[in-house]
């Protein structure tokens, strides 16, 4: 910049005749501007920003993928979560919301433009069943520095459930001596409203009166909330327990935290998949003064789901009408909203306790398909999900190399018929199958490889959920 400067000095120095001097004061005060980078005076406008998040609150819809403008936005999108809260630029967005299905993608939502205006933050909820799914725009200026206060925005997302009232109280507070923040429906929201950050309890109640409020249908016990910028959706309950909905919450535009009611129990059951034990007690808690809990469950049975608060249980497996013979003593924590399924698996000389968490929530795209090699006698095995008929020689095994006590997860499948088929590992031997299985979308589906009574071949399978 300094040489930039010399030069012009010197060329006005260069022009001898008053009136070339006079004329080039201006060009060279032009010039000098030049060489500092501009006209301080008149600065570019900042760019207009606005923030944009997106929640999936479809019960039974796929994950999903968020395209804005033609870019990936947020990708394999679960529901009962959102994605990061991102800054973007102000004016015409195009959104589209596609919905993963066995074998690609298919298009849910959109391609629908919204308005985005300068300092305002945008929520794009994905709201309603996946038959009668839509976009829900929820708008409010961009939120300001916060000191130990939570502003919070609650949407009423839950397609299923009816008008609420929502109260949000210290713990304890008698609702018929508090004011409820708002009543709304469906698509509805409320706030954005600014409390001091602390512990709170969170109650939703049919339609009331000031003094009267209506039947508790969700209460969040108490729940802390920090210092931060909330968005609040309540969302059809898919997990257990009377309340029609759940909230999640995503806090300063980052994770979600699903608050189920305070009263939302846990369910287990009990499959007994030990070859060659005999039929077995279950008793919870030493509870050996009543009768088990399940009595002479033989192999290779299950019992249904038993429901009971969510808490830490002992579990003991007694051979059947001998509560001094345990083969499997085992502290289970048992969280609330969630189902369990305790295997007793192994030879009885290596008998144990085998815990996984099911997941059986409807997804209307697809059945949700879950094997778990459970067969003692059977080694590493591969797993062929084909066409009713087909030959494996040539096919590629879905799941190579499994191993006992392994498992698949919950596999997406297209609505039809298929042949389950396993294999010894890395071979063509057949150890199970071929087995037709029928799958119907929406249904979820277990199957549990086993070993003949005794132990060893013929293997089989456990089947449960909606295979029953």
């Amino acid at each position: 910049m300094d040489g930039c400067i010399k030069k012009i000095i010197e060329g006005l120095n260069a022009m001898k005749h008053p009136i070339f001097r006079a004329a080039l004061i201006g060009a060279a005060a032009l010039a000098v501007t030049a060489c500092v980078g501009g006209d301080a005076t008149d600065p570019s406008p900042a760019p207009e920003v606005s923030t944009l998040r997106v929640v999936h609150a479809s019960a039974d819809s796929p994950n999903v993928n968020v395209v804005i403008d033609g870019a990936n936005f947020a990708t394999d999108l679960p529901f009962k979560s959102a994605s990061v809260l991102s800054t973007v630029s102000s004016g015409t967005a195009t959104v589209q919301v596609d919905g993963i299905v066995p074998g690609g993608t298919a298009t849910v939502i959109g391609p629908v433009d919204i308005t985005l205006e300068d300092q305002m933050e945008y929520n794009v909820l994905a709201v309603g069943g996946l038959s009668a799914i839509e976009p829900l725009i929820v708008s409010s200026p961009a939120a300001s520095s916060l000191v130990n206060t939570v502003r919070a925005q609650v949407v009423h997302g839950a397609a299923n459930a009816p008008q609420v009232d929502v109260y949000v109280t210290a713990p304890g507070a008698d609702l018929a001596q508090s004011t409820a923040l708002g009543s709304f429906s469906f698509t509805e929201s409320l706030g954005p409203v600014e409390i001091p950050s602390g512990d709170y309890q969170v109650r939703v109640t049919l339609p009331g009166t000031p003094g009267a409020p209506g039947a508790v249908v969700f209460d969040s016990g108490t729940v802390a909330l920090p210092t931060s910028n909330m968005l609040i959706v309540a969302v059809d309950n898919t997990t257990l327990g009377a309340s029609p909905i759940s909230l999640i919450a995503t806090a300063n535009g980052v994770g979600t935290l699903e608050l189920l009611d305070k009263d939302t129990p846990t369910q287990f059951r009990v499959i007994h998949n030990s070859p060659d034990a005999p039929p077995v007690d279950v008793i919870v808690n030493d509870d050996f003064a009543n009768p088990p809990l399940l009595e002479s469950v033989p192999f290779p049975m299950f019992s249904d789901f038993i429901e009971v608060p969510a808490d830490t249980y002992n579990v003991k497996v007694t051979a059947e009408n001998n509560p001094g013979a345990i083969v499997i003593d085992e502290d289970l924590p048992l969280a609330a909203g969630q189902q369990y399924s305790v295997y007793a698996i192994d030879v009885l000389a290596n008998i144990g306790a085998y815990v996984l968490i099911d997941d059986l929530r409807s997804v209307a795209t697809e059945a949700k398909v879950r094997i778990v090699h459970l067969s003692p006698g059977a080694g590493p095995v591969d797993i062929y999900v084909t066409d009713v008929g087909a030959d494996i020689t040539n096919l590629e095994p879905a799941f190579a190399g499994v191993e006992f006590e392994a498992e698949t997860g919950y596999v997406s499948l297209a609505e039809g018929s298929y042949d389950v088929i396993v294999t010894v590992a890395g071979t063509k031997t057949i150890a199970i199958g071929p087995a037709t299985v029928a799958l119907a979308a929406g249904e979820v589906y277990t199957a549990v490889a086993r070993d003949a009574a005794g132990g060893g071949a013929p293997f089989g399978l456990i089947l449960l959920d909606a295979f029953n």
